[in-house]
């Protein structure tokens, strides 16, 4: 088996460790200033090759002291005070004091007591959702309230020097790791990944809509359905085949004994022609993965069966299983270069690895599901292709082979509300390419309102794959809804394609700079208890907050509602252009064609500017960028030829943009790159939501004035310039310290009374009030003596409090 070997260094600099030598049995390796191994041997053998968790421990050395006495050891860093008695690891005998008083008595880790503490712990993920309905325990990330996790290493698998693997010995060894970084959480999360690899590179076409459904489908069939997308100007990247692509049911299967979950050969019923139906595939921008339950091995009855059999030496002719045997080499060569490569070679881009049968194999310590994971990216880098595999979480270490299945969860609102705090919280593991069941996948109850807030949480989700049990009652098309529904899900599924030039260049962020896509708010704001609070809120890539809406709509208002905090600052709801002061918790409501998405002043958020993109994530020709007057911004646009493996393999094309408050100027461009750019003229739109009165407008190419169409929304300016060239470097000029426009609530209080379902003399008597021409205070405490229902209230409050500047 020919493969890309997995990048490693995991011997760590001498000059960081301390102990280790001769009859010692203690080692401790200082990683960074917050990362300390601590290892401790009988036989004072100690482990340096890469595990699952370190596959880098030659980092830069850290300035720390040592203070080395007869029956004692400290070791002291900028972030952490060791201390330790020389005897075998005891919670008296091993302490470390995280410096910077992170909390009055919750600072000190000692050994053995467990880091995860209800209180402080700030949990990772977990490695599915099967079954879930609602939420479920984590396990452990690398960051806590009180300072401090641990992550003990001492079980997992190995990778030997020539690429394979290996378990551990069967010892009394400890190997662990103490992240000690306080609330710098980042800090941590960085060097989790300086230890454990960063996440890869995903290819550019992984970011727009999914289309799964455990469903048998036929070629026509699923032809045919794809045509529809596209006839109802829904687009698509990626098309899943779950497992009926193959044989499950026939007299093949049940004489051999064979459970039909694992198969490699086309079930010619469905797909006479797997070739053409993978062209045709192709012709419509959409890349296919397909289904592989692998747990079975090969049955005698697949079309390679004897193919496997010459290779592993076994007699075809006596028809006996071949068993699977991940640890086996003869047969994982085999499962690549014949049974995978085969399909791959008729057009399959990736596969989805669907193993749910345990941690165990013919080695002691060495999990299938990390060496399925392992192996299969490696592989599908074959043709200096960007790999990619979808598979499901194997432990701290998993995040290097995207993108994860996260399992079949219930179809509940419980199981939604879960979500969103699922996804941010595991990044604090750094997995942060999560792609869940959009919808839920089985169970649970018909309900349109909560299948269209789930797809909206998809839209600003890592990965929005759509999917559905085999069910005939259960399934996502879009049109199979109401037409309300039908519609939100529809402009919820194309602005997920508009989104890509932001996602994509986020994408190069998280492999480049070590920051998740989805973050939760107390990365950002560490000291604000509120951000702890609203689990569900998170910060999507640098430019968005979004407060998903998990709950159902209430019959008065018609509108959903949530508590949320906003960051200090002012904040512009991207969709509602409703501006909000900050640094509060509030309530907010929502119809259902309305989704809680911020951007903070000094945002910057590009867009694919064709309301309706089409297939594939393609680069477009048109971009659309959103910004927010108020503040400095900067946004760095990431585009390429989809060329190279790796971050370090590809030419980016790299457009820059700045917003200068001071002087109220945007600049876009020229183009940074060492290729060729990829597209040589782009149109661009300019939407500068919600800003106030300027006196003029200007554009300047390379310092000359260039012609531009100015247009007033509702929700703010737009200015249209047409054919920039790439090499140009583009001005817009506002003119000094352009404000956000006031909000006029009116409207959006007409609107709320209008649904409300309510005496009309009442809605008029609101409207009375809202309307008066009294202080702010006033109309408040006139609406509280009218005792609304709570939520009416509610939302009214929300409204006429959001931003200070109006009414008062």
């Amino acid at each position: 088996m020919k493969h890309r070997r997995l990048p490693t260094s995991p011997v760590a600099n001498p000059s960081a460790i301390v102990g280790g030598t001769g009859n010692l049995r203690y080692r401790f390796t200082v990683l960074a200033s917050g990362l300390v191994r601590f290892e401790y041997s009988l036989d004072s053998v100690f482990e340096d090759r890469a595990s699952t968790l370190a596959i880098n421990r030659n980092l830069p050395v850290p300035s720390f002291r040592v203070v080395d006495r007869e029956d004692s050891l400290e070791i002291i860093t900028e972030r952490f005070h060791l201390r330790y008695d020389k005897q075998p690891f005891s919670t008296n005998g091993l302490r470390v004091q995280v410096r910077g008083n992170v909390t009055n008595y919750h600072s000190q880790w000692r050994y053995g007591e467990p880091s995860q503490v209800a209180r402080w712990d700030l949990g990772g993920t977990a490695r599915t959702l099967d079954g879930a309905d609602g939420k479920i325990p984590l396990g452990p990330g690398v960051i806590a309230k009180n300072g401090y996790m641990m992550l003990d290493d001492s079980q997992s698998m190995l990778f030997t020097d020539d690429g394979w693997v290996s378990g551990r010995q069967q010892s009394e060894s400890i190997d662990g790791y103490l992240f000690a970084y306080g609330r710098d959480y980042k800090d941590a999360i960085k060097a989790f990944y300086g230890l454990s690899g960063s996440q890869p590179l995903l290819p550019r076409w992984a970011l727009g809509n999914w289309w799964s459904r455990y469903y048998k489908y036929s070629a026509d069939e699923y032809l045919a359905l794809m045509d529809r997308f596209k006839v109802e100007a829904i687009p698509l990247s990626v098309a899943v085949l779950d497992m009926d692509w193959h044989w499950v049911e026939n007299e093949m299967v049940k004489k051999s004994g064979f459970s039909g979950w694992t198969g490699y050969s086309w079930n010619s019923n469905l797909f006479p022609d797997p070739g053409s139906f993978l062209l045709e595939m192709r012709k419509r921008d959409l890349k296919v993965t397909l289904n592989d339950h692998p747990a079975d091995g090969v049955a005698s009855y697949e079309d390679l069966y004897e193919e496997m059999c010459k290779v592993l030496g076994k007699d075809a002719s006596l028809q006996d299983p071949i068993a699977f045997d991940i640890t086996d080499k003869a047969f994982l060569n085999a499962y690549f270069d014949i049974l995978l490569r085969t399909l791959e070679d008729q057009g399959i881009d990736f596969w989805w690895i669907d193993w749910q049968q345990g941690s165990f194999s013919a080695i002691a310590g060495v999990d299938p599901l990390w060496m399925l994971n392992h192996f299969h990216f490696l592989r599908n880098s074959r043709g200096n292709k960007r790999p990619m595999t979808f598979s499901r979480f194997a432990g701290p270490g998993s995040h290097r082979y995207p993108i994860g299945f996260s399992g079949d969860t219930i179809v509940t609102w419980e199981s939604l509300d879960f979500q969103p705090e699922f996804t941010a919280t595991s990044s604090n593991i750094g997995y942060g390419w999560w792609s869940h069941d959009i919808g839920g996948h089985m169970h649970g109850y018909k309900d349109d309102e909560l299948a269209t807030r789930w797809v909206q949480l998809g839209v600003f989700s890592p990965i929005l794959r759509l999917h559905s049990s085999n069910n005939p009652f259960n399934s996502k098309e879009p049109w199979c809804f109401t037409i309300e529904a039908y519609k939100i899900m529809a402009d919820a599924l194309r602005l997920r394609h508009r989104l890509i030039p932001y996602l994509y260049s986020m994408n190069v962020r998280s492999a480049r700079d070590d920051e998740p896509l989805v973050q939760p708010l107390y990365w950002e704001y560490p000291e604000q208890e509120e951000a702890y609070r609203n689990r569900n809120m998170f910060l999507f890539g640098s430019s968005l907050i979004v407060a998903p809406l998990t709950a159902p709509r209430d019959a008065v208002t018609r509108r959903a509602r949530m508590r949320a905090w906003l960051p200090p600052g002012k904040h512009v709801d991207i969709f509602s252009g409703i501006v909000y002061d900050g640094n509060r918790e509030i309530w907010i409501y929502r119809t259902l064609d309305e989704y809680a998405v911020f951007a903070q002043e000094g945002s910057i958020i590009p867009l694919d500017a064709a309301k309706t993109p089409g297939n594939g994530g393609k680069t477009p020709e048109s971009l659309e960028v959103i910004v927010v007057v108020g503040r400095d911004g900067s946004f760095d646009i990431y585009e390429d030829d989809g060329n190279g493996s790796g971050i370090e393999d590809v030419d980016f094309v790299h457009t820059p943009i700045l917003y200068k408050q001071d002087i109220g100027t945007l600049s876009i461009g020229p183009v940074v790159t060492k290729a060729k750019s990829v597209v040589e003229k782009r149109d661009w739109t300019f939407t500068f939501l919600m800003l106030g009165s300027v006196k003029s407008i200007r554009a300047l190419v390379d310092n000359a004035d260039w012609k531009c169409k100015i247009s007033v929304t509702a929700n703010g300016v737009e200015i249209g310039v047409e054919g920039l060239p790439a090499t140009a470097k583009l001005e817009i000029i506002l003119g000094d310290d352009p404000q956000l426009a006031v909000t006029d609530v009116s409207k959006h209080i007409f609107r709320l009374l209008n649904d409300a379902c309510m005496h009309f003399d009442v809605k008029q008597e609101i409207w009375s009030v809202v309307s008066a021409p009294i202080p702010l205070s006033s109309r408040l405490t006139r609406l509280h003596a009218l005792a609304l229902d709570e939520r009416l209230l509610g939302a009214l409050q929300e409204l006429l409090l959001a931003d200070s500047r109006w009414g008062s």
